[in-house]
């Protein structure tokens, strides 16, 4: 795919963004369009956001759940990049208004205190360079129209990220088994959906050990200070204004998010 094209298109995604609106589905449009391109384009409108002032603070992995890579029909995750623009504060209410098509996925973050450089990164690596785990909602939307996405779609959309809320608790993750700790997803206080640390590709610590080492491979770095989101432990749950979520995850602690 042509520079120019590439420029163009994350323009698109750029301008949905600001202006609240969908776009049809770049794959319709594009259909020889490669993962390859599609990165060029979310790079192309990262930095658009990035000229007006955001700062990268984080990454996350998307696409870990067998189901999700079923749908888009592809065989790994993919990632995007955290702004400090999408921060939110642990029960700090979010106006629906300000995204077009959001969900919310409950996830486990990682908060890196060194630097991690692949190739060659292994889950060993990845829990000696992490300073705490947290608990994490992931409030995911796309500028795709209607969701209708395939991997290239998502890709260029940034991973259809959104924004994101850090819980409660920070915890040493060598003090908890992040494959099998458990976590329930409440709705307006009913139970919506459960999942377990084992639904991030096996684990959230081998979500980040792939990130490591895919973005390795390009040569960036994940940072130290870094927040890395290691991807949903189950099904996404579409929010509207006057809902009130909470995520718990076992030996970690909760989060909670309200939309207005």
């Amino acid at each position: 795919m042509e520079n120019t094209l590439i420029d163009q298109l994350g323009n698109e995604l750029y301008d949905a963004l600001v202006r609240g609106q969908t776009v049809t589905p770049l794959t319709e449009r594009h259909p020889d369009m490669t993962i390859e391109d599609a990165y060029h384009i979310q790079q192309r409108m990262t930095a658009r956001r990035i000229e007006q002032g955001a700062r990268v603070v984080g990454k996350k992995v998307g696409v870990t759940s067998q189901a999700v890579m079923d749908l888009l029909q592809v065989h790994q995750p993919d990632f995007g990049y955290l702004l400090d623009t999408m921060l939110y504060n642990e029960g700090e209410a979010i106006p629906v208004e300000s995204m077009i098509q959001p969900k919310a996925e409950g996830e486990i973050a990682f908060i890196l205190k060194h630097d991690l450089l692949g190739p060659g990164i292994s889950n060993a690596d990845v829990l000696r360079a992490t300073e705490c785990v947290m608990p994490c909602f992931e409030i995911v939307d796309s500028r795709i129209r209607d969701w209708k996405i395939r991997i290239q779609d998502t890709v260029a959309d940034n991973a259809s990220c959104g924004v994101f809320v850090l819980g409660d608790r920070a915890v040493d993750p060598r003090k908890v088994d992040l494959t099998t700790c458990g976590m329930v997803l409440e709705k307006n206080g009913e139970v919506a959906a459960t999942g377990a640390g084992a639904a991030a590709i096996g684990s959230p610590v081998n979500a980040v050990a792939w990130l490591a080492n895919t973005l390795g491979k390009l040569g960036i770095p994940l940072r130290a200070g870094e927040v890395i989101l290691s991807g949903s432990l189950a099904a996404m749950l579409p929010v509207k204004a006057g809902d009130n979520l909470r995520v718990s995850i076992g030996g970690i602690g909760g989060c909670s998010v309200r939309f207005y």
